[in-house]
């Protein structure tokens, strides 16, 4: 009997542990908050990254080796003891690159509209079905958005299940009154309009880039390093058709924050005259972050 017990223990923490599907580092800082006591930012820290990793977010099964790579860094400015916070929130996700030890960015942006209520040894509720919290709010959220930037970049709008549920969570917030979550929060740079923007076919190119670019590209420079980068200097045109002076263009704006200095040190490997070209079109697709791209022109 005590066997059977056990065999059914290890069988329960086998599932438990397949039912994880993020990879989520959390961490806590609270610089301005010097009277605070730091265990109440390492409890939160905890309970995020439980709260990120101990739930079933894929309709598909995750191996642990092939978890979704991120990291949520928290930086509190306010906390009022009763356990109201606020503060800005980055978030960061990665996927790895074939044959490969590097992993390439997908999502690097930082969300300045957090705002939530959280005591310590709070258990952190979350349905798909209302608006509960908007801590596991705004997690649920960059978890479905994490996993369908992943699911793109490995199949062409593999994503599309996992930014509908964004979207869900998004419509369900707007019921709160918390900022981020409507159309004008935050001179529209928001999740609202980050998740529009994923749902919108305004932006299918910019997602279909994201595939070709990945795995035309990234993944095939391990073994033809040369047939890689052609590919991803062929697809460059696409980013100049993207349009970014839409209102709420968000997703050109977190694309090339998480690329552009990938894409800078991947094209300083062309020729002089490829180089060139690229740094035009993406100075004409990303001029932000022109003085990264005016660097191609020097490298030899």
């Amino acid at each position: 009997m005590k066997k059977l017990c056990i065999y059914f223990l290890l069988i329960c923490l086998g599932s438990s542990a397949m039912a994880q599907d993020l990879n989520a580092r959390v961490t806590v800082l609270a610089p301005k908050l010097q009277s605070v006591n730091k265990r109440v930012f390492d409890d939160l820290a905890t309970a995020m990254k439980d709260f990120l990793n101990g739930r079933k977010w894929c309709a598909d099964p995750i191996a642990p080796q092939e978890r979704f790579e991120c990291t949520f860094v928290f930086n509190a400015t306010s906390y009022d003891g009763a356990g109201n916070w606020a503060g800005e929130l980055q978030v960061q996700s990665s996927r790895p690159v074939f044959n490969s030890s590097y992993t390439s960015p997908l999502l690097s942006i930082n969300d300045r509209d957090i705002a939530f209520s959280y005591t310590q040894g709070q258990t952190l509720d979350y349905t798909d079905q209302s608006f509960t919290s908007n801590l596991t709010s705004i997690m649920a959220f960059y978890a479905y958005v994490i996993i369908g930037m992943d699911y793109d970049s490995f199949s062409r709008y593999g994503g599309s299940p996992y930014f509908a549920q964004a979207q869900n969570v998004v419509n369900l917030a707007q019921t709160s009154a918390y900022k981020g979550w409507k159309a004008f929060d935050n001179n529209n740079v928001s999740r609202y309009w980050l998740s529009e923007n994923l749902n919108n076919k305004v932006y299918a190119p910019l997602r279909s880039f994201e595939y070709d670019y990945h795995r035309q590209g990234l993944d095939v420079m391990a073994d033809n390093a040369g047939k890689g980068l052609k590919m991803i200097e062929s697809l460059l045109p696409v980013l100049g058709q993207i349009d970014r002076t839409r209102t709420g263009a968000m997703f050109p704006l977190v694309f090339f924050t998480a690329k552009s200095d990938e894409l800078t040190a991947v094209l300083s490997k062309a020729d002089s005259r490829d180089k060139i070209a690229a740094m035009n079109l993406l100075l004409q697709a990303d001029p932000g972050d022109g003085n990264k791209y005016q660097t191609l022109q020097g490298k030899q």
